[in-house]
């Protein structure tokens, strides 16, 4: 239903992230004056101040078209990623949080038991003697104040509810957020499902030369001077160009930093880890397992490497590495039982 302006109606809303996507919006400049033409924008609590009744007393379907940023993280990040899923005909994940995790999803490396223990007890500059922790509901004279349940596992947003479009990267450039923009005030944009961007890899528009070399070890950004046109990756500079969507125009890369892969995978790559490990041990110079090993230990934090902005939608699941009979193998980490089943996590 449009506005009583005629225009349709759009929805900006940040769930669990660090609001860069709400900076790309902005960093479309006079764009986003013609954003403001174009649409009646409705509820964009970052920038207005719009109450989340007002979204609750819509009609379903009432918003055009809704751009989510954040993972799923706790109880109202779910809420509301049901309830505009209810109230927009087109839901847009928006950014690498809604695609993929993002840094939020780091935190399934762990659980959430081990999260608030760091938190409220065991980190270095934590004074907290009695071991107090935020509670569910507190009250005080004026009413009861409620904190959202902080959920055991970090979810993208196509694993709560349906989603119409995909537009990633940490952030989105702006290019694409008016390209995005653009394909949906002409009614141009691609099948329902699709990834709002390129659908080559990073190395694709990487200008450096590739002659397939061998590397020994991994370098640090600090520790070497790269040379400007040889592949990072094969000068031992992690670099995730080879498995992570283009559209950014390589830009880590055009600095000496290789690519950490906030694009996403390439079309068709379901799990961007699987396929950076694979890609990593092309390069690596090494015929034994020893000698594999002495090359990945000077690699420091391989899986944050690996799944640094998509462990919440990759084939990994919770382990913890122990000792069984003098060796190491993977332990499952327990879920946490939810209290509220209904919101099953």
């Amino acid at each position: 239903m449009a506005s009583t302006n005629g225009k349709p109606k759009l929805a900006l809303y940040w769930a669990s992230s660090c609001g860069g996507c709400e900076i790309a919006v902005l960093a479309t400049h006079e764009k986003l004056l013609d954003v403001a033409e174009a649409f009646d924008i409705v509820f964009w609590p970052c920038a207005m101040d719009f109450k989340q009744a007002e979204v609750e007393a819509m009609a379903d379907g009432e918003i055009d078209v809704c751009l989510f940023n954040g993972a799923i993280r706790n109880d109202h990040n779910a809420h509301m990623a049901h309830l505009l899923r209810q109230k927009s005909k087109v839901l847009v994940a928006f950014g690498s949080c809604a695609n993929e995790g993002c840094m939020p999803g780091l935190a399934n490396f762990t659980d959430r038991e081990h999260i608030l223990r760091f938190i409220y007890q065991d980190s270095p500059s934590t004074d907290n003697p009695q071991g107090v922790r935020p509670q569910l509901r507190t009250e005080v004279p004026e009413g009861t104040l409620e904190l959202p349940e902080f959920w055991n596992t970090v979810k993208t947003l196509d694993q709560v509810v349906p989603v119409d479009y995909y537009l990633p990267g940490c952030p989105p450039e702006a290019k694409w957020v008016v390209a995005a923009v653009e394909a949906i005030l002409t009614n141009k944009l691609p099948p329902p499902g699709s990834v709002i961007g390129m659908d080559v890899a990073v190395c694709d528009e990487c200008p450096r030369k590739r002659d397939v070399k061998k590397i020994t070890r991994f370098y640090r950004p600090q520790e070497i001077v790269p040379d400007p046109e040889i592949c990072l990756l094969e000068q031992g500079l992690f670099c995730a160009g080879i498995a992570t969507r283009a559209g950014c125009g390589a830009l880590c890369p055009s600095v000496n930093m290789g690519c950490r892969g906030c694009y996403g995978p390439v079309e068709g790559v379901e799990d961007i880890g699987a396929r950076l490990i694979s890609a990593v041990a092309s390069v690596i110079e090494a015929k034994t397992p020893e000698e594999i090993d002495a090359v990945l230990d000077t690699l420091p934090d391989p899986a944050g490497y690996f799944y640094r902005f998509s462990l919440a939608r990759s084939f990994l699941r919770r382990t913890r590495m122990g000792q069984q009979d003098g060796r190491r193998v993977a332990e499952p980490i327990a879920e946490v039982p939810r209290l509220e089943p209904e919101l099953a996590d």
